[in-house]
């Protein structure tokens, strides 16, 4: 339902992935507007799952600025003579499908993307948003970070909740090993908070789990969250090396960048901003107007080109990665070893998972030339 990492179960999930555990992308009707893409035209897939900025997409294909059906076009792809397929699946059976390259690209965290990429490097083409408040530390009968000490924190085990858990303790001066960080899914420490089960004063998840448990138990608060880490959870398309070989990958590429920004025009124009939340809350835990408000606020879109490529090429970015990458290894997040590049590809130097602003900046260009962004 959400971007839920359990790429450390990566192993399980791809073993499951061979009796139909990858899921079959979901059935959406295609926009009546839609011509037939030519049959030498390139197709590509991007698998996403419901999560605010990758929910984008599905909207997108509602909205008929993309026909997200195999062989049917929209004005975008017909744009870039380009077919782009939509895969909607649950999060984890996308981090299957791209293990397995039964897509071409996917809709995945800064911190999930690690394990795939060490049997399928991958390129980052596009930051969609960054977590600032939409993962949090609720508690209930706490009033500080030293009185968690002595209550276990329960929490998804090997994932963004405990990346951030454990960097907000960081940046509160305190220190990872003094506290008790307790695998549980999200969903189900939720509601056992919630419904006020014994142990359960202090969860580690995410929105919707946020929203829901704050406004069903009025004794809980947060008390701290993914702001004090400010970009370092970023949500992100990212396409496969092996992907970019083919034929018409650029051209799908800046697609898929020209969308997404497209859709961003349309939630920040005053006349249809409601609208586009509504639909993107539909696509995410149903959540209607007022809780989307807050959701976006709490997940800031990269909106423009401009946003983006600063994430991409940013000086900022190489250091979130080492701290990811620290993160990951001494949790055991993956077997071996994963490199990280920035910029244009280096035949003599591959890296396991590469950070590229060029693509964003092609679809710029072609803006600036009269082009849409």
């Amino acid at each position: 339902m959400t971007r839920s990492n359990c790429s450390w179960m990566l192993t399980s999930l791809l073993l499951l992935a061979v009796a139909g555990c990858g899921g079959t992308p979901t059935a959406t009707p295609a926009p009546s507007s839609a011509s037939n893409a030519p049959a030498d035209m390139p197709s590509f897939s991007l698998a996403w799952s419901e999560y605010p900025s990758w929910s984008v997409f599905g909207v997108a294909h509602r909205r008929k600025l993309i026909d997200g059906a195999k062989g049917k076009l929209g004005p975008i792809e017909e744009k870039w003579k380009v077919d782009i397929e939509l895969q909607q699946k649950d999060y984890d059976p996308c981090l299957v499908a791209y293990a397995t390259a039964t897509c071409d690209a996917v809709c995945i965290t800064n911190i999930d993307i690690l394990s795939p990429a060490g049997s399928r490097p991958g390129v980052a083409i596009l930051p969609t948003s960054t977590s600032d408040g939409a993962d949090a530390c609720i508690v209930a009968g706490i009033d500080d970070v030293d009185q968690l000490k002595g209550h276990k924190v329960y929490g998804l085990a090997k994932s963004v909740s405990e990346y951030c858990f454990a960097r907000c303790l960081q940046e509160l001066g305190k220190t990872e090993a003094d506290f008790e960080f307790a695998n549980n899914d999200p969903a189900a420490a939720s509601l056992a908070m919630q419904q006020g089960q014994e142990g359960y004063e202090a969860i580690m998840v995410w929105n919707p789990y946020v929203l829901q448990t704050l406004r069903t138990r009025k004794d809980t608060k947060v008390l701290f969250d993914s702001s004090k880490i400010p970009g370092e959870i970023i949500d992100m398309v990212v396409i496969a090396e092996d992907a970019l070989k083919k034929p018409g990958a650029e051209a799908f590429c800046h697609a898929v960048i020209d969308c997404y920004y497209a859709m961003n025009k349309v939630i920040e124009a005053p006349a249809t901003r409601n609208e586009a939340l509504v639909q993107i809350g539909e696509d995410f835990s149903d959540l209607k107007l007022e809780d989307m408000t807050l959701v976006v606020q709490q997940t800031k879109f990269y909106k423009n080109a401009g946003e983006g490529a600063n994430v991409l090429a940013g000086a900022e970015l190489p250091k979130t990665m080492d701290k990811v990458l620290s993160f990951c290894e001494s949790h055991e997040m993956f077997d071996g070893k994963r490199t990280v590049g920035y910029g244009k590809a280096d035949p003599a130097s591959p890296v396991s998972v590469r950070f590229d602003d060029s693509y964003i900046k092609a679809v710029q260009a072609a803006a600036g030339a009269g082009g849409t962004e």
